[in-house]
C-alpha cells in the first residue's frame, strides 16, 4: 500500500510551533521563529464558522437551515497530537489518535478495543501498510514496530542498530518501512542523519544511506510510489530515492512552504509552494504543470482524494485540481462569502468533501458538495481548544479529532 500524502515527523516545524502557541504558549515566547509565516496565519481569524446558508441541497450548496449533524458519539482521549494529517486513522472498524496510550475506538459505537501503554511516541504519524499499523516505539529503545489494528496485537519489529538513535518511520509501502535516525558519534552527541529501509516481513535493514550534512530528521514528508520513494524536510529540499536500493535519484531546493503535505500522483510529485502549486516527474524531477493563485494568497497543504486534489489558499478559496494535468475542475469562493477558517485537510464520503480546518478556535470540520465546493454546513464542538482539527473516514462515518475530543459524525 503506497503512501498518496505527505507523512510528518519531528516536533520543531512552523506549523507545529503555532498550533502549540494557540494551546497556551505566549506568542511571545515565540518570538522571531514565527518570522516568515504569513501564508500561514492568512487563513481567518477567532468567529469565522460559517453562519447558516440559505441555499438549496440541489444546487449544491447547503441546507436550508445550515446546520451541522449531532455526533453519533464523543469520547475523550489521551490524544497527543501536533495536527499532521497521519496522527488520526479509521482501519478495521477502529479509529485511533496518535497518544499515550494509544487507544483504538470502535468506529460504530466508540467503545474502547484496546489500549496500548508506550505504544507510539505521542505525535508521531500512524504508519499503514499491508494490513499493519506501524509505529515509532514509545519505549524509546531504538525499535519500530508494527501491530494488528483492529486488536492491538504487536506483529512485526526491527532495529536499525545500536549506532543509531530512535529510528523514526517515514514511509511504508507492500514491502519496506523506511525510518530516519540520528547516526550516535563516540560522545553521545549526532550530527547526522540516516535513512533507511526495513523489510516488512523479516525486519531486516535492506539499505541505508547517510544523508547529506545539514539535513535534519525533524520536518519529514514522505510518500512511497513503486520504485520512488518521496520526501521533503526543514532545509527545503525535495528528494527522490530509489526504493530498492536507497541511491538518491534527484533532489532540488523548494520554498519555505515545503515542509507540509504533498502530494503523489502516477508519475507526478506535486508540492504547494506559496503561490503556486507545482508538479514535477518523479523520473528526474522536471516540472511538468504549474497553477498559480491569486497575488497576496499561498496555497496550503494538498490531499488527493478519489484522483481528485483538492486544496485551499489563504484568499479562502477551494480549488479542485486534475492532478495529472493542473487543469482546474471548479473554483469555490464559499469560505470567502461566509468568513469561513481555510481547512488543510480533506476526506471524502459520497459527494460530501470534508474539511479541517487549523488553529482557530471556531473553526472545524466543513461539508462541502464534491461536485461544485459549496459549503453545506460547519461542526464545531465549540470546546475553545486551538488546536488543529483532525478528520478520518471508514466510508460510513466521519471521525473529527479536536485536541483530546473524538467526534464521529454521520457521513
Amino acid at each position: 500500500m503506497s503512501k498518496a500524502l505527505g507523512t510528518a515527523v519531528g516536533r520543531t516545524s512552523r506549523r507545529r510551533l503555532l498550533r502549540l502557541a494557540g494551546g497556551g504558549i505566549t506568542m511571545a515566547a515565540l518570538g522571531a521563529g514565527l518570522t516568515g509565516c504569513e501564508d500561514e496565519l492568512a487563513t481567518g481569524g477567532e468567529g469565522s464558522t460559517p453562519p447558516p446558508r440559505s441555499a438549496s441541497p440541489e444546487d449544491g450548496k447547503a441546507p436550508e437551515d445550515g446546520k451541522a449533524p449531532t455526533p453519533l458519539w464523543t469520547k475523550s482521549t489521551s490524544a497527543q497530537t501536533y495536527g499532521d494529517n497521519d496522527e488520526l486513522v479509521a482501519v478495521d472498524g477502529v479509529v485511533i489518535a496518535s497518544g499515550d496510550p494509544l487507544v483504538a475506538f470502535d468506529g460504530a459505537s466508540g467503545e474502547e478495543r484496546w489500549s496500548l501503554p508506550d505504544g507510539a511516541v505521542p505525535g508521531a504519524p500512524l504508519l499503514l501498510g499491508d494490513g499493519t499499523l506501524y509505529l515509532e516505539s514509545g519505549r524509546y529503545d531504538g525499535s519500530v514496530a508494527g501491530y494488528v489494528p483492529g486488536s492491538g496485537k504487536e506483529a512485526w519489529r526491527s532495529r536499525l542498530g545500536k549506532e543509531y538513535r530512535q529510528p523514526r518511520p517515514v514511509a511504508v509501502d507492500g514491502e519496506q518501512v523506511y525510518v530516519i535516525a540520528e547516526i550516535l558519534e563516540a560522545d553521545g552527541s549526532s550530527h547526522t542523519n540516516v535513512i533507511a529501509a526495513l523489510n516488512s516481513r523479516t525486519g531486516k535493514v535492506a539499505w541505508k544511506e547517510q544523508r547529506d550534512l545539514g539535513t535534519q530528521q525533524n520536518g519529514v514528508h514522505a510518500a512511497v510510489r513503486g520504485r520512488y520513494l518521496v520526501y521533503t524536510d526543514f532545509k527545503n529540499n525535495l528528494t527522490v530515492r530509489d526504493t530498492a536500493t536507497g541511491k538518491q535519484v534527484w533532489t532540488q531546493k523548494t520554498t519555505k512552504t515545503s515542509y507540509g503535505p504533498f502530494v503523489v500522483h502516477r508519475d507526478l510529485v506535486i508540492v504547494p509552494q506559496g503561490q503556486r502549486l507545482q508538479a514535477f516527474a518523479l523520473s528526474d524531477g522536471s516540472e511538468k504543470w504549474s497553477v498559480r493563485s491569486e497575488e497576496f494568497t499561498a496555497f496550503r497543504e494538498p490531499s488527493l482524494v478519489e484522483d481528485v486534489l483538492y486544496i485551499a489558499d489563504s484568499g479562502r478559496t477551494l480549488w479542485a485540481v486534475e492532478p495529472g494535468t493542473g487543469r482546474k475542475i471548479w473554483q469555490s469562493t464559499a469560505l470567502k462569502d461566509a468568513g469561513g477558517q481555510v481547512p488543510r485537510q480533506f476526506v471524502k464520503v459520497g459527494g460530501t468533501l470534508y474539511g479541517a480546518t487549523d488553529l482557530d478556535e471556531q473553526g472545524g470540520v466543513h461539508a462541502f458538495d464534491a461536485k461544485a465546493g459549496g459549503l453545506r454546513w460547519t461542526f464545531n464542538d465549540r470546546s475553545g481548544d486551538h488546536r488543529a482539527w483532525l478528520v478520518a473516514t471508514d466510508g460510513k462515518r466521519i471521525f473529527a479529532l479536536h485536541g483530546k475530543k473524538l467526534h464521529a459524525l454521520p457521513a
